[in-house]
């Protein structure tokens, strides 16, 4: 190597630059004694040591508390593709338009046709039945202003009690 580009892994005070194996000094968690003087988090300790928990860095954003769609619920705002509204004195809108049908499926007919043929047991397929859910749930809220409305697809007759009682958790939090 060079005398411009020093080798980083040579062995201290040799001139040729050979590498050193193993670590490096000065490398990884500085070794002290306790009580040297090092703050709390750069203190060496024994694996497994519990150590506290010194809560998130300053300067981060507090973690969502739901999301409906598109519109997420934070600790005092609602953050949605439309802007950032105030939670309190926010106004929330819940549609059903979702539709449940029940009929009768394909695979119960063809089994009833099959099976008629060897005995009349097979009418006994026609009394199947399924249920089927097809819509959506729409969701608006306004506050400070602002506008914004969201659709959650139906998938089943529980969808809109899952998404009222979401609703009815942000407007307590709002109240």
């Amino acid at each position: 190597m060079s005398d411009q580009h020093p080798n980083p892994y040579a062995a201290d005070g040799e001139p040729k630059g050979d590498y050193q194996w193993g670590p490096v000094p000065g490398y990884g968690y500085p070794h002290a004694a306790p009580g040297a003087g090092f703050p709390p988090p750069y203190q060496p300790t024994l694996p497994g040591t519990p150590m506290p928990y010194p809560g998130p860095p300053g300067g981060f954003a507090p973690a969502p508390l739901m999301s409906i769609g598109d519109i997420t619920v934070m600790p005092g705002s609602i953050v949605t593709p439309s802007g950032t509204m105030p939670l309190k004195g926010a106004v929330w809108t819940v549609t059903d338009m979702s539709r449940t049908e029940e009929r009768m499926p394909t695979a119960a007919v063809v089994l009833a046709v099959v099976f008629f043929v060897f005995c009349l047991l097979g009418l006994l397929f026609l009394l199947m039945k399924e249920k089927v859910t097809t819509g959506w749930v729409q969701v608006t809220v306004t506050s400070g202003g602002l506008h914004h409305s969201t659709v959650v697809p139906a998938l089943g007759p529980h969808t809109f009690p899952l998404v009222m009682g979401q609703v009815n958790y942000a407007r307590s939090l709002g109240a």
